[in-house]
Order: C-alpha cells, then sequence, then structure tokens
C-alpha cells in the first residue's frame, strides 16, 4: 500500500515545472486587449454538429451526426445539404469527422468518417417495451456478434455545392461492437507528406465501472466493457491514433516510422499512437508536423485507493509513436488499480513502464510499450499544475495552431501574437486557450477572446482568411440544439461586421402561408447605418428592402428566407430562416411522473406522448429516451417507443454515488409528409430531480 500512497501523493504533488517556473524560456504574450474579436454567426441551424472543413474558397462544410454534409457558401450566406449520408445510429455513431485533401484545388476529394447501415439490429417500434437495438450486456458470442459492426473512413467528391455519393472510395474500415455506448473518436487531418491521420476512440461502455477503469472480461460480459481489448490492445484500430497513405483508387498504405513495424506479430502496423481513451479532437501542425491531441476523461470525480485516481483529461504533443496508457495509466507516474469485477476486489497498481494486458479478449502483445508523459493533464479541480485551466467539468479538445501569413491581405485574420501557439478549447468549460510551448513544453496558458461567447465548443479550424472557424453543440443532448451554430471569429481592424437578426412568427404550414419576418436584434458595434435586402423565395432576387417584410407562400416547397445586411462602409453579413410549405411541425408534449409523486432513482417513471400533427399521428413513430443527466453532459441509457409506457430509471455504476444527477425524459416524433416535402420533428423534455 505505500506504492500506492505515494502514487496518489502525484496527484497534487509536482511532477514536472508548472507554467509559471520557466524563467528565460517565456515566449511573448498575447494581447492584453482582445476585444477586436468578434464571432459572426455563419449557421444557427447545423443539426446536431459535429465537425467542419474549411474550403481554399471559404465555404465551409460542416457534419451533423444524423447523415448531413451541410456547406456554408460564403457568397450566399446559405447553408445547403450538400449530401446525406445513409447512416446506422445509435448512442454516440453515425456521421463524425470531415477534412478535404491536401490537394483538394484540384482532386476535389472530400473525406468522411461515418457509421455505414449494415445488418445491424435496430429496434422495432411495434414493440415498446424492449429495444432490439441494445445489445445485450451479457450472453454469449454469437449474441454479440450480431452487432459486430464498423466505423468507416472514404471520400468523396465535392462538385459545386453537392457531394457525390456515387464517388465513394472507401479507404479504411474500423471494427466497432454496435448497440452499446461509448466513443468513437473520429477527426481526420493530414501532415505535410501527405500522411492522413484518423483518431478512433475505445468503443468501450464506461457505465459500468464506478468511473474508474471498466476492465470487465468476465465469461459471458459483453466484450464491451473492457478496454483492453481495443486501446490497450495492440492488434486492434480502436483507441489509437492511426497514421496511413491514401491509395490513388481508394485504400490505403502504411508509411513508416509508425508504432510497430509491418510484419511485428501481433500488433497492427497502421498504429501512431495507442492508450486513448476518446481522441476526440487533434490538430496537425501545418509547420512542425505535430500532432497536438486531447484524450477525454473517465468520469470519478475523486481518487479511490482501491480502484485509482480520479478522472483527468489530458492534452499532449505527438511528434513520435507512443503508447498514452488508457487504461493502465494517466501518467507514467499515475496507475490505475488493476481490479476483479467477479470478486469485486482491487488487484496492485499497474506497472506504467510495462504494462500487462492479461484480458481474455487481447489479440495483441501482453506487454505493452511504456506509457509516455502528457504534456498537460488535470482533473475537476483546480490543478496545481496547470491553475490557468480553471475548474468543472472535464472535455478537453486539441484545435490547431495558428500560422500567421504576412502576405495575407484578409480583414479578419488574427494577428500575428497567436502565431505558433495551439488553440486548446474545453467543450465542458465553454472557454480557448492559447497554449505556448518552448521545446515541445508548454511554458504559458493564455485566456484567448474572453469576451467572446463559446457554447461547448466541438470543432474549429483556421481558415485561408486566418479566421477562426467554430462549431458549438449547444447545451442540449444527442439533438440540435437552440445554441448550435457555425461561426467565424474575425479579428477586426477598425469597422465591424454587422449582426443581424432575422425571426418568422411561422416557420412551415400549410399553403397559402403568410410569414411576417423580423430583423429585430440586428446590430451594429460601431453604430453605421445598415441596408436590408431580404430574398424569401430563395431564388437569388431582392423581395424586399423593408425592415420587417411579409410575403405569403402559395407553392408547397422549403425555401430559405434570407436578410443581406450592409453596412455603411461594405461590411456585410447574412441570417436566414428556413420556411417550409406543405407541412406542419409537431407539437409533442411529454409527461413523465415517477409511481410515488416524488422522484428517485431506482423508480418507475410513467410517461405520456401526445402529438398534433397536421397528418394522422404514428405512436410507433414516437421515441422516449432516458437519459442520466451529469453536471454539464448527459449519458443515454435506454429509449423505447409508444405514445404512453414506463421506463425504469437506474444510475449505472459509473455514476454512483456522484453529485449532480438528474433523471432526463426527451420525447421526440417526426413526421412522414408526401410530396417531397422534408420530415419535420417535434421534441419534448422533462427533467427529474431526486428529492433529497
Amino acid at each position: 500500500m505505500a506504492v500506492l500512497t505515494a502514487t496518489f501523493a502525484g496527484l497534487t504533488g509536482v511532477t514536472s515545472l508548472p507554467a509559471a517556473a520557466h524563467p528565460g524560456h517565456e515566449p511573448a504574450p498575447l494581447p492584453a486587449d482582445q476585444s477586436a474579436f468578434q464571432k459572426v454567426t455563419l449557421n444557427d441551424r447545423p443539426g446536431e454538429p459535429m465537425s467542419l472543413a474549411v474550403l481554399p474558397d471559404l465555404r465551409v462544410l460542416h457534419t451533423a451526426r444524423t447523415g448531413q454534409v451541410r456547406i456554408n457558401d460564403p457568397r450566399t450566406g446559405l447553408n445547403p445539404i450538400a449530401a446525406d449520408v445513409p447512416i446506422y445510429q445509435h448512442d454516440e455513431e453515425g456521421l463524425q469527422g470531415v477534412a478535404i485533401d491536401p490537394d483538394f484545388k484540384r482532386n476535389g476529394w472530400v473525406y468522411l468518417y461515418y457509421s455505414p447501415p449494415g445488418t445491424t439490429p435496430v429496434d422495432d417500434p411495434d414493440t415498446p417495451d424492449v429495444n432490439e437495438g441494445d445489445a445485450p450486456t451479457t450472453g454469449t458470442q454469437a449474441d454479440w456478434d450480431r452487432f459486430k459492426g464498423v466505423l468507416r473512413l472514404s471520400r468523396f467528391k465535392l462538385r459545386g455545392n453537392t457531394l457525390d455519393l456515387g464517388s465513394e472510395q472507401q479507404i479504411i474500415d474500423v471494427p466497432v461492437d454496435r448497440g452499446i455506448c461509448c466513443h468513437v473518436g473520429g477527426q481526420i487531418d493530414f501532415d505535410s507528406k501527405g500522411n492522413l491521420y484518423l483518431s478512433t476512440g475505445d468503443d468501450t461502455n464506461p457505465f459500468e465501472s464506478d468511473g474508474y477503469v471498466p476492465l470487465d472480461d468476465r465469461e459471458g460480459r459483453n466484450p464491451a466493457f473492457d478496454a483492453r481489448r481495443s486501446a490497450g490492445n495492440t492488434n486492434d484500430l480502436r483507441g489509437k491514433l492511426l497514421r496511413i497513405r491514401v491509395k490513388p483508387g481508394g485504400g490505403y498504405t502504411v508509411p513508416r516510422g509508425n508504432l510497430f513495424a509491418a510484419g511485428t506479430p501481433a500488433t497492427r502496423p497502421e498504429i501512431y499512437a495507442m492508450g486513448l481513451r476518446n481522441p476526440f479532437r487533434f490538430d496537425v501542425d501545418p509547420r512542425t508536423d505535430r500532432v497536438y491531441m486531447a484524450d477525454y476523461s473517465p468520469d470519478a470525480d475523486h481518487p479511490d485507493p482501491e480502484r485509482g485516481p480520479a478522472g483527468h483529461g489530458r492534452w499532449m504533443v505527438i511528434d513520435k509513436p507512443a503508447n498514452y496508457g488508457w487504461p493502465y495509466c494517466v501518467t507514467p507516474t499515475i496507475p490505475y488499480r488493476d481490479y476483479d469485477f467477479a470478486t469485486e476486489t482491487a488487484g496492485p497498481a499497474f506497472n506504467c513502464a510495462a504494462p500487462v494486458n492479461d484480458s481474455r479478449y487481447n489479440t495483441g502483445r501482453r506487454v505493452l510499450p511504456p506509457v509516455q508523459q502528457p504534456e498537460v493533464y488535470y482533473s475537476y479541480d483546480e490543478s496545481p499544475l496547470f491553475p490557468e485551466l480553471e475548474t468543472g467539468g472535464i472535455g478537453p479538445m486539441a484545435g490547431p495552431a495558428y500560422d500567421y501569413s504576412s502576405r495575407s491581405r484578409s480583414r479578419f485574420k488574427w494577428p500575428r501574437a497567436f502565431d505558433g501557439k495551439p488553440l486548446f478549447y474545453e467543450w465542458t468549460r465553454d472557454y480557448v486557450k492559447a497554449f505556448s510551448l518552448t521545446h515541445g513544453e508548454v511554458t504559458r496558458i493564455e485566456d484567448v477572446a474572453p469576451d467572446v461567447v463559446f457554447d461547448n465548443p466541438m470543432d474549429m479550424e483556421f481558415g485561408p482568411d486566418g479566421a477562426l472557424y467554430v462549431l458549438e453543440y449547444g447545451d442540449g443532448f444527442f439533438s440540435e440544439n437552440p445554441e448550435a451554430q457555425l461561426a467565424r471569429v474575425d479579428w477586426t481592424r477598425g469597422n465591424r461586421t454587422p449582426a443581424p437578426v432575422v425571426a418568422a412568427d411561422v416557420v412551415a404550414g400549410l399553403a397559402p402561408l403568410t410569414v411576417r419576418f423580423s430583423s429585430a436584434g440586428t446590430a451594429d458595434a460601431d453604430g453605421d447605418a445598415l441596408r436590408y435586402a431580404w430574398d424569401l423565395d430563395a431564388d437569388g432576387r431582392v423581395d424586399s428592402r423593408e425592415q420587417n417584410p411579409s410575403f405569403t407562400y402559395t407553392e408547397n416547397g422549403v425555401y430559405e428566407a434570407t436578410l443581406i445586411v450592409t453596412d455603411s462602409t461594405g461590411r456585410r453579413a447574412w441570417a436566414s430562416v428556413r420556411i417550409v410549405v406543405g407541412n406542419t411541425i409537431p407539437v409533442v408534449t411529454l409527461t413523465a411522473e415517477p409511481a410515488g409523486g416524488t422522484f428517485q432513482f431506482g423508480d418507475l417513471v410513467t410517461f405520456t406522448v401526445t402529438v398534433e400533427d397536421d397528418a394522422p399521428i404514428d405512436c410507433a413513430r414516437v421515441t422516449v429516451a432516458y437519459i442520466l443527466g451529469h453536471n454539464e453532459h448527459g449519458h443515454p441509457l435506454s429509449s423505447t417507443a409508444g405514445c404512453s409506457g414506463s421506463i425504469q430509471t437506474f444510475v449505472d455504476t459509473g455514476h454512483a454515488g456522484a453529485s449532480n444527477l438528474r433523471g432526463v425524459f426527451v420525447a421526440s416524433y417526426t413526421d412522414e409528409p408526401e410530396g417531397g416535402l422534408p420530415p419535420l420533428s417535434g421534441s419534448d423534455e422533462v427533467v427529474l430531480t431526486p428529492t433529497p
């Protein structure tokens, strides 16, 4: 036990010099006054946003988990759907990352990481008491084989504003276990040599491990509860950073210099870094080819002498192949302890110098490479090493390093002071920081755009114009949230861009449909006079120059009503609202009541859903999801279908004893219109807080 005590002292003791303790090596600080930053909304209806890629002409591709690839066109301000990719959806799976080829101007290739439909079982709405799409937690190999699937990296040709799905070239499939949560990774990037990097999650359920490491390989237990089979497996592509070379006709080769040479027994040569839980965001520095990567944390909010440390988010600079330790160690000096799930007894602390993978599901080497040190790591409380990261949840995201260009004439480019500094952003803490590096070590952490509101920043990338493009997820769970948006963060020099606001008194209805539009809230920070131009029927012509016009739609269809606002210096911005004529938005009302009147986890909650729509209601299309709300995030635990029924609430073992838990119930209904009109969805949410 003396070894374990020393190990846990490392959680608060100084194991390396803090950022403030590097005399003589301080890079230039950022400007003290950052009020010149301005965030300009490009799309306030991005779906459930996942990833973005800025094109050379400043169009912006952005993906939604539900399969849509949208493209923001700065010439029109519109965000048409470039493609609707057929996908398999369950928990976090769906459409993930997007990137463009380094030679995009010549070849037009766009890369997507997504879950193809396959033959995986899905929920049958005619049996509301069971979800056939959920993989069993116990059973036989035959039970789990039905849920074997893949996450696929492919590339497609972009032709105009349309992504040609028929041009698909499949590059690599990552085998996964479907029907059970969590962690898919999914970021894509390239280095200067043309090598493609892809991050993959550990594909492991974290909810029955008390917030510590999932090592449950009991016979008859779904393998998805053991991260050793994936992240800790040298012969598995999950929980890794992969480095490959795309072949001209699809597929790939493996470059030299990865973690394992080709032909090494019990290994995969595609692996560049291993021991990762959910490396959701990384970025390759365009000058140095260093990889800046962040890895998500398990949920334990306190250390346990019998299990190991509290959860830690990590940020690392990867310039050579490495093992980063999951699920054995946070750093070389902060190990987890082995744990026998059958007897519920703790074993020894793992040896971070040579972790041993003794899982029954391990197909790779037994002894793993030594665990490497992350440059930054932090928990929920204030870090003694990195106090600038503040306190709160743990949602680390590795952003891009700014590459300043003195030749650029862009009005939006960031100043030289940010040059070479990688950005770090926090999904749960809603901020962006800049890391200054000296010889690969973080020597300064500074706020970036502290006056700009970031609402669960999901992805970000610098464009060719030197501005930062940002996707924000918003505050809800597994849905399109009102706060979600695609935006551009400019450094303004003198005059600023006006900020248009568009609203409509009705956004869907039957023809003839009269809509009253409003520009209330439109503003110009410099007080310039504004000119208004409305294209209300999306034909490219101005229909009104009033501030608050009305328009009657007589034909069924989908119309992007767009307002262009121009200030006296010629700066302009767009805002739009989608009008659907010929269909109405379902109005969903959810009632959810615990059996005893007051709520405690473990209660059976009875629900009733009513839906009002212009077409007959099909209760089989009603879904009700039970989500465990925890701090600023949520974990989907179960779902069912039907207009009435009950849901058994519970707290998974990964959150047992955690504070700030709540039961979240979300009812949704999507109609099925005729005539080629888009389906419309409505939803309602009920949050039950346990009675003290």
